[in-house]
């Protein structure tokens, strides 16, 4: 039993010592132009380059979380009246103007309605001129005494019931009329319909959504963050904005910040505009970065990063301006640096240029560059 664990303690040690000379030739064979590990012949060359001396620097710290772009005005449209819809004018993706007609609603009943509302506001009129009549014959008689005080003001009072029930034998015809005029539904703003929800013959109902529609003009980036993220922003701040198409991120204002946090998710909801931008659409996926803070870093121009036989690497120059080709381990990206998480050290130097054509031993005719 003894002897069967040292056996296997003794595979392990030699399975280690085996991976880390693989990779410690794959390191020095990615250092190598093609021609040297061709064969042994071949010469260390001199050559001129630029180097840069590396120096710790503020790298922001961003969070990238993922957005789209909606609309500020978004709207629901429904029928003011309970009836069947007779036709709808309009389709997902058209763009209509304010006041054009979208959708009717059948108006028989309402026609009905209004039918009834001026029979009986012209029967109002008709009772009040009756009572009208009376009121100026009793006034005359009770102005000769000719009739009792009381017999007066009992006329005077089916007078005025007569006139309140003429107003609102009128008002009643007045609510009829704007009843039928609510048959025809027509856009409220300039926009473009983004969904239909009913068709020609559905029945209406007020509160029911026909149609939905959103202006196209005023767009902004919804997206939603954590609380560590949140407690670091403010109104107005900058946020980049990346779009698919995109070539550069897009400068963003922080324009909505919401303290109350989705109960499932714990996220905040946060809005950005992009004044100025173009080409934009409601749904386009989007990437926003919020810079939460910033911390001290090693980085270096995207032109010193290399691969070399599968591994990301960079040439340091030593005291004698000897290159070494060294892997390194690379994070955020920031415009045209690249942060190195692991593998170089505050004060060495490395080679930003010409480097295509370096390999590990070659001897460097140094140029000072400056820091990126």
């Amino acid at each position: 039993m003894i002897i069967a664990e040292l056996g296997r303690e003794v595979m392990k040690v030699q399975h280690q010592s085996v991976r880390n000379i693989t990779l410690t030739l794959l390191v020095l064979l990615a250092g190598c132009h093609p021609q040297e590990q061709a064969g042994s012949e071949a010469k260390f060359k001199t050559a001129a380059a630029q180097v840069m001396t590396l120096k710790p620097i503020d790298m922001p710290v961003q969070d990238a979380v993922p957005g789209a772009v909606v609309s500020e005005q978004q709207i629901q449209i429904a029928s003011r009246l309970m009836g069947y819809i007779r036709s709808i004018s309009v389709h997902e993706g058209d763009m209509v103007k304010a006041g054009q007609l979208l959708f009717t609603i059948d108006p028989t009943d309402i026609q009905g309605q209004v039918v009834q509302a001026h029979s009986g506001a012209a029967q109002a009129d008709a009772a009040l001129a009756d009572a009208k009549a009376d009121y100026e014959r009793f006034g005359n008689l009770y102005k000769d005494e000719s009739i009792p005080k009381a017999q007066y003001d009992k006329i005077k009072l089916q007078y005025n019931i007569a006139q309140n029930q003429a107003n609102a034998a009128h008002a009643g015809m007045g609510v009829a009329e704007a009843q039928l005029h609510y048959a025809e539904v027509r856009a409220p703003i300039d926009g473009v319909i983004t969904q239909k929800f009913a068709n020609a013959g559905d029945l209406a109902a007020p509160g029911r959504p026909v149609l939905a529609m959103e202006n196209g003009k005023k767009l902004i980036v919804q997206t939603a963050v954590s609380d560590e993220t949140y407690a670091q922003l403010k109104l107005d701040d900058t946020a980049l904005v990346e779009l698919a198409g995109s070539m550069q991120p897009l400068p963003g204002k922080i324009v909505r910040l919401v303290p109350a946090a989705d109960s499932m998710s714990h996220t905040h909801l946060v809005k950005v505009d992009l004044p100025g931008a173009k080409g934009l659409y409601s749904g386009a996926f989007a990437r926003v970065q919020f810079k939460t803070g910033s911390k001290q870093t090693l980085s270096v121009p995207k032109s010193a990063v290399l691969q070399r036989a599968g591994i990301t690497g960079v040439f340091v120059v030593d005291a004698s301006h000897i290159a070494h080709y060294r892997m390194v381990r690379t994070g955020s990206v920031n415009g045209n640096t690249v942060e190195i998480s692991t593998g170089l050290n505050s004060g060495e130097q490395i080679v930003v240029g010409s480097t295509a054509e370096l390999d590990s031993g070659d001897h460097i005719q140094v140029s000072e560059s400056s820091a990126p």
